[in-house]
């Protein structure tokens, strides 16, 4: 009997194996170049990056075509658009109630308090390589400018920028008219309406393929970055924030590991072993590549293939929802502003936390899917909280040291939160029929 492989086992296995190898790497080899100087962890890491990025360039087109196939195939009425609104945002109102309650009842902030400026002292002169980019100039808490950076100039600019509120938007608008047409034009002349349909179809099953292929390299490029990270900043940098740490995980993890199962089990007639165990590889590849957009595929996967959702549930929320199922960010954004607030000792009336929370809804709006945005979102929030900009620019990079692991918990969230939608989308379908 043949052992088996490597590649035979489950892809959240295959993700773990590399985490622990690229730790041992890093803690092992530092900065510090090995295998007779032709590797190091920073080319690594490089490598790693690579693949991640090839996963976002594809993922981008397979929203476009997964909506217009979903629209041409599936009946998307405005009852649906309803539902997936109404859900979204009873879930986004339990993540704000979890992430108010903890920071005004644990105060978590404080154990902050006249150290801020200490910790950052101990960080070298390098720390300032660390700080995000800058603030993107169309991201306002304007409405209607966010709304006009929302359409494009062009019908390119949407892929080329990756903007994905505006490429699907694009997929709606294309795929509500090739559904008018159908209506408008008699049967004996919708030969070419038929071949339009087949093509997207078939670039629809292209890219979802592509992607899959790239998805088996996602434990590789784990196991780069991990080894990056490790040996750059080391495992005692965590030690300096650990307070933060816990506090941000807190709120995530009551919201994913007590909220989303119980929605799953009550609300979706789910049994919440189900829930985890065949959504395992999409919960873990969201954790790993730090990105609920790149692990669309794997998502849709879980959901149609293992729990037996169906294509218009599954898509409706993982396509079409991706960007308003962001509660893991908007909370990060939240709850990382509260902290701060208290650890320099403003106290902040529940109407300034409102103006907060909307703040992070905000520029969550659009970014869920992207790595590391929520950082780059992170001071617009914070200025919004009334936070002195010598704040913002002191504690930022105490936080970009341990992103990297919070960002993954944020995407794992978002991803959970997509099944969690669609198998309450296909509960409410099955009982109304």
């Amino acid at each position: 009997m043949n052992k088996p492989s490597y590649f035979a086992l489950p892809l959240y296995v295959q993700v773990v194996v590399g985490v622990a190898a690229g730790a041992l790497l890093g803690v092992l080899f530092g900065t510090e170049s090995y295998g007779f100087n032709l590797f190091s962890n920073a080319a690594l890491g490089q490598l790693g990056q690579l693949v991640i990025r090839l996963l976002k360039a594809l993922a981008a087109p397979l929203v476009f075509f997964a909506i217009l196939d979903a629209m041409i195939h599936t009946d998307i009425s405005l009852k649906h658009g309803r539902r997936l609104l109404a859900l979204c945002s009873i879930n986004l109102a339990v993540a704000m109630i979890i992430g108010l309650t903890l920071m005004n009842t644990l105060r978590p902030g404080h154990l902050w308090e006249g150290r801020l400026t200490a910790m950052t002292n101990q960080l070298d002169h390098g720390t300032s390589r660390l700080m995000p980019k800058s603030v993107p100039e169309n991201l306002t808490l304007d409405p209607l400018k966010n709304l006009a950076g929302y359409i494009p100039k062009s019908l390119a600019e949407p892929f080329v920028e990756n903007n994905m509120i505006a490429i699907i938007l694009l997929a709606l608008l294309v795929g509500g008219a090739i559904r008018q047409l159908k209506r408008q034009t008699a049967d004996e002349d919708q030969a070419g309406l038929v071949m339009l349909e087949k093509s997207i179809g078939v670039g629809c099953r292209l890219l979802i393929q592509m992607l899959l292929w790239v998805v088996k390299a996602i434990p590789f490029a784990v196991f780069g970055v991990v080894a990056q990270v490790v040996g750059k900043a080391g495992l005692e940098v965590f030690e300096l924030v650990a307070v933060f740490l816990a506090a941000m995980l807190g709120g995530l993890l009551i919201h994913a590991l007590a909220y989303y199962p119980g929605m799953v089990k009550w609300g979706g007639g789910m049994p919440v072993k189900r829930y985890f165990s065949e959504g395992a590889d999409a919960i873990v590849t969201g954790l790993s590549t730090n990105s609920s957009l790149a692990t669309m595929p794997v998502t849709l996967r879980c959901l149609t293939e293992n729990m037996g959702i169906s294509n218009r549930s599954a898509r409706l929320s993982v396509c079409i929802g991706t960007n308003l199922n962001n509660d893991g960010i908007i909370l990060y954004e939240a709850m990382a502003a509260l902290f701060l607030a208290q650890a320099i000792g403003i106290e902040l009336n529940f109407a300034q936390q409102l103006v907060i929370i909307a703040a992070a809804i905000m520029v969550g709006v659009g970014i869920s899917g992207i790595p590391e945005a929520g950082l780059i979102a992170l001071p617009l929030v914070l200025s919004t909280a009334g936070l002195p900009e010598a704040l913002v620019v002191t504690a930022v990079p105490l936080i970009t040291t341990i992103d990297w692991i919070i960002a993954r918990f944020r995407s794992g969230v978002n991803v959970m939160n997509d099944m969690l939608i669609a198998i309450l989308l296909d509960r409410l379908d099955k009982t109304n029929h």
